[in-house]
């Protein structure tokens, strides 16, 4: 009896001619999730399998849970497609089980002399007299008890286990994410990698008036990112002298309608740059003043590049939820303020008017601004072995 892992794609049998493609980059991120551990994948259109070493199937089956485009994935045990093999195989596998269960049989190699409905009723048959304490219920089920006869060998596995779905990190374009050190950000990221977008991240930071804690809270956060994608670029923007020309100059209800523009702007440039397709952020729709919808039109006009909120309908519990799920919330609420929030109005416009948004920024030189900000930024790339923050200093 060979033990392995048996894992089905779920969303990517609807892409049809082009689930070959999709299936090899699942492929090629699970040889690389997997690469210090002793595993052989194989894999066709419909399923992946991993032979592995037992004694490090906890750590395979944790990692398993953080590469999006697995649907589901069960401990499968190979045996010879032999009825009295199966039959001990089942003994075996079900003798410390309680419950109820259904067996169900997929006779893929016809030649086997049983059909499927009859072999399931045997073998449903053998677990009764084998083990007491199981009932059958073909209904609603504690477990099912799975058998798939091929041609050369049987699959027998029974408990499921669900992956994060979604579609394999790259095989989507990249896209650039604006990472602040709040709660919304970070989960924005992990939805956006969930769809198959490879991401490099931006974030904002404005020394002295916000601090190297702040900083580093966001390396923590990208740190955390990095369980789905093995390593992510972290582009620091010293937002600094914007800010400060911004406060100095323009209306105090417009300052972050005008500072949102300000990054929205530095964001196209950054993404022309490294030829991403998409800018990502975690704007909730009607959560703060600049996230109303008439304040993202209006800070959105300043770039022609797609913006995608993942978080834009979901609410703050939601969102809180998730962040718990992916281990970013903790360190998100560390009392470390962003520029978004350090220096926030007490009455911020929340229907801003283009034309004065306009006339405001023409009060100073956002141009050259914006250039040696983009000029000076400083590109980290974050895995999870990245600890020196002395070049930052």
């Amino acid at each position: 009896m060979e033990k392995l892992i048996l894992i089905k794609y779920g969303e990517l049998t609807t892409k049809k001619a082009n689930r070959k493609f999709f299936v090899k980059i699942l492929y090629d991120n699970l040889k690389e999730k997997l690469s210090d551990l002793d595993v052989v994948i194989r894999r066709d259109l419909s399923r992946m399998y991993i032979e592995y070493n037992s004694d490090n199937e906890k750590e395979i089956l944790n990692k398993l849970n953080q590469v999006f485009g697995i649907y589901t994935y069960q401990i499968a045990y190979k045996v010879k497609p032999d009825k009295e093999i199966i039959s001990d195989t089942l003994k075996e596998l079900i003798k410390e089980k309680t419950g109820t269960f259904k067996v169900e049989t997929n006779r893929v190699d016809k030649n086997f002399e049983i059909d499927s409905l009859t072999f399931s009723r045997m073998m449903g048959a053998v677990i009764l007299k084998s083990n007491q304490n199981l009932t059958v219920d073909v209904h609603n089920p504690d477990f099912i008890v799975n058998i798939e006869i091929l041609n050369s060998c049987a699959y027998i596995f029974m408990d499921k286990y669900y992956g994060l779905g979604g579609y394999p990190v790259g095989s989507q374009k990249k896209a650039m994410c604006m990472l602040s050190g709040g709660i919304d950000s970070p989960v924005a990221c992990y939805l956006a990698l969930k769809r198959g977008i490879k991401i490099e991240c931006v974030y904002f930071e404005a020394i002295p008036h916000t601090s190297l804690e702040a900083r580093n809270k966001v390396i923590e956060l990208t740190k955390v990112l990095t369980d789905y994608q093995a390593s992510i670029k972290l582009h620091i923007v010293p937002f600094t002298k914007i800010q400060e020309a911004i406060y100095k100059n323009c209306k105090d209800d417009y300052v972050i309608t005008i500072m949102r523009r300000m990054m929205y702007r530095i964001m196209e440039r950054i993404s022309h740059k490294y030829k991403a397709k998409a800018i990502v952020n975690g704007e909730s729709i009607g959560q703060v003043a600049s996230q109303t919808l008439t304040s993202m039109e209006v800070i959105n006009s300043v770039t022609n590049i797609p913006v995608i909120r993942p978080v834009a309908c979901l609410d703050k519990l939601e969102i809180m939820d998730l962040a718990n799920k992916i281990n970013t919330y903790n360190i998100s609420i560390l009392p470390y303020e962003d520029c978004c929030t350090v220096f926030v109005p007490k009455h911020p416009v929340i229907n801003p008017d283009i034309n004065v948004s306009i006339y405001e920024e023409s009060k100073f030189d956002y141009e050259t601004l914006i250039s040696d900000a983009i000029y000076n930024i400083n590109t980290l790339i974050i895995d999870k072995n990245y600890n020196d923050h002395s070049d930052l200093l």
